[in-house]
């Protein structure tokens, strides 16, 4: 039997698990991460699902400490995993198990290399992106791929929404590439490292607006961080303004960003003659419409800070 030692977190770390299993891989260990209390869990729990199905379950501060790296290699894997595991893995836990070690990486290798590939595929406008399954090395999502599933990005859709299709995507991939990697028949497609592009961690501060951009530039930037994530934001007057969700429509031209009101209907004019109608957004950490925003500010449009 194969014997695969999987580094798992996340939606994409449970299903990926879980089509493994399905495959009749043996896991001796799955090493996952304790949730954070500082961070909004939405996700499923890998921890949780390993303790079903009576997995063994590690959570090292540091996976490429001497001594846990020396557990990985007593327990003779043929195969080391990482689905959506937070952590880069090292040379010697990279060297370890005898037939490779694989990453599920959530976009179309190598475009969106790095970290929140969903999001940045989201922010920058992108119609599709995928999951890739390939090798790793010590460079970040750099080895070479074994297979890819690629999913639509519609013009509304949330970053949440593209998550879940590239975790089918993720299951599907790997689903499909197993029966050769067990039979040893996938050696992977060196990447072109040139043709992509590489992206950091996003931080909450990164969601401010900046008016200057287009309607559709801020509506992409709304839905790439809308929630579970932290949202986009601005301040209006001093008071704060959480968007939630946005909606371009036709362009008119305006002197200035500015909010206001249609009957029930909140727009806002860009400076680049783009308009959104805000479908939900938040004043002062409350959920507002237009009666809120005319009860604060008047019925004349409101120029943003």
């Amino acid at each position: 039997m194969t014997r695969a030692v999987v580094f798992a977190y996340h939606n994409v770390g449970v299903r990926c698990l879980a089509t493994l299993l399905a495959h009749g891989v043996e896991v001796p260990l799955v090493v996952t991460h304790r949730d954070s209390p500082a961070e909004n869990v939405w996700f499923s729990s890998v921890a949780e699902f390993a303790a079903e199905r009576d997995l063994e379950t590690a959570f090292p501060e540091d996976p490429n400490e001497a001594g846990f790296a020396a557990r990985i290699e007593a327990l003779a894997p043929d195969f080391l995993f990482s689905f959506y595991y937070r952590k880069m893995l090292r040379a010697r836990l990279l060297a370890g198990p005898r037939r490779g070690a694989l990453n599920m990486h959530g976009s179309l290798l190598p475009k969106y290399r790095g970290r929140a590939p969903v999001n940045w595929a989201v922010i920058r406008g992108e119609t599709e992106t995928g999951a890739s399954l390939h090798y790793m090395t010590e460079k970040p999502d750099a080895g070479a791929v074994v297979g890819r599933q690629r999913v639509p990005i519609l013009p509304d859709d949330t970053a949440r929404e593209v998550f879940d299709k590239v975790s089918l995507a993720a299951e599907l991939v790997l689903d499909a590439a197993l029966p050769d990697l067990l039979a040893g028949r996938a050696p992977g497609v060196a990447q072109d490292l040139a043709q992509g592009s590489y992206f950091g961690a996003r931080r909450p501060e990164d969601g401010r607006i900046d008016w200057r951009m287009s309607a559709r530039e801020i509506h992409d930037l709304v839905r790439g961080v809308a929630p579970p994530y932290p949202g986009a934001f601005a301040s209006l007057r001093g008071v704060p303004l959480r968007i939630l969700r946005t909606r371009v429509e036709p362009a008119r031209a305006c002197p200035a960003p500015a909010l206001y009101c249609e009957g029930a209907r909140c727009y806002v004019d860009c400076a680049s003659g783009g308009r959104l109608r805000l479908l939900q957004f938040e004043l002062d950490g409350r959920a507002a419409g237009a009666a809120e925003l005319q009860a604060r500010f008047g019925s004349e449009p409101v120029i943003f800070d």
